[in-house]
């Protein structure tokens, strides 16, 4: 008798892949998904696969999941730089009505592309920005998810046991009646690419906080060294405070309009290690924030924080090196400025 259950393997068992693996296998009801594990890394499938999963030794072994009465589906879960080729190398394994999900950081044009190339092998396309980074087997994970609106109803039950659930944040007023998906952590955002659009405008939006809340701090770590005024206030022109972030952090959590899970983060990083001696500053960026920013260029719409977020981390590197040295040529050239050394 076929399997009535959704069969679904997991290609790719990183710190994301493994773990959704592990979610779905503990929140979904008995019974109603089958999963299966594979990873180049053959370890890293014996590994996983002693937890309880069918373990596969190549991505062959998909062909044993072809059931034209129960679809497989395969989720996809590497770089962004080798999805679409693993994308490829899946379907050739596969039966005209399975289902590859993208549940990568995958730019949304590119969804498209594969979309279009899955289909004339018959094999349908979902593509799932998945947000909850290494805390989602805890959490849960927020899922916006692009494709077929057949398709993505078929797959809800894995999204289902992948959301953090509706008691996750407290229900926005005006909200009543049965939780809606997306109240669940789940939302099915348009058709193919649309997923993957709504987590790089995510991604965006997370590049323009995060600066936000690091050009704060840093203004505090200023008044530690003083802040000198060009103006008197009394008796003084310098403002000079050691605040303690660690504890600013703190308080900011509690009932501040600038409390986030963000902030939860920097606290923790703040209580684990109060000066950040163990970071050095250089700021990496994903290809989201780019995409974001240029997507916002092809539109004509304005995203001046985002795009500012996306610089500043190219400055962290010491990307702009080169472009000072330029000023400071200039500057002596036409007014004699002498550069003041730093201390």
């Amino acid at each position: 008798m076929a399997n009535t259950g959704i069969q679904l393997t997991m290609v790719g068992l990183g710190r994301m892949g493994a773990n959704i693996v592990r979610r779905i296998n503990g929140h979904a009801a008995p019974g109603s998904i089958s999963l299966s594990v594979f990873d180049v890394n053959a370890e890293t499938v014996t590994s996983v696969a002693a937890e309880g999963y069918a373990g596969l030794a190549s991505l062959a072994d998909l062909v044993r999941y072809n059931d034209d009465a129960n679809p497989q589906t395969v989720w996809v879960m590497v770089p962004a730089e080798v999805t679409s080729q693993t994308i490829r190398a899946v379907a050739e394994h596969l039966a005209p009505g399975s289902t590859i999900i993208d549940g990568g950081n995958t730019f949304y044009r590119d969804d498209i592309a594969n979309a279009e190339w899955l289909a004339t092998k018959g094999i349908n396309f979902v593509d799932v920005g998945t947000s909850g980074g290494v805390y989602g087997l805890e959490r849960g994970y927020s899922l916006m998810i692009g494709g077929d609106v057949t398709v993505v109803e078929r797959l809800t039950p894995v999204f289902r046991a992948l959301a953090p659930g509706v008691a996750s944040a407290e229900r926005t007023p005006g909200r009543t009646g049965e939780p809606s998906n997306s109240e669940m952590g789940f939302f099915h955002c348009g058709p193919v690419g649309a997923g993957h659009f709504v987590k790089m405008v995510h991604n965006g939006i997370e590049y323009g906080a995060m600066a936000a809340y690091a050009e704060g701090l840093n203004i505090f770590q200023a008044a530690a060294d003083g802040i000198k005024h060009p103006t008197t206030v009394g008796s003084h022109n310098e403002t000079k405070y050691d605040l303690d972030m660690r504890e600013i952090t703190e308080v900011w959590r509690r009932g501040s309009v600038v409390a986030s899970w963000l902030l939860d983060l920097t606290a923790i990083a703040y209580q684990e290690d109060p000066n950040l001696d163990s970071y050095e500053g250089s700021v990496s960026d994903s290809g989201e924030g780019r995409w974001t920013v240029q997507t916002a260029i092809d539109a004509g719409t304005p995203a001046n924080v985002l795009s500012a977020s996306l610089m500043g981390r190219f400055t962290s590197r010491g990307n702009d090196l080169y472009a000072n040295k330029v000023l400071s040529a200039m500057r002596k050239k036409f007014g004699g400025h002498v550069e003041v050394k730093k201390k």
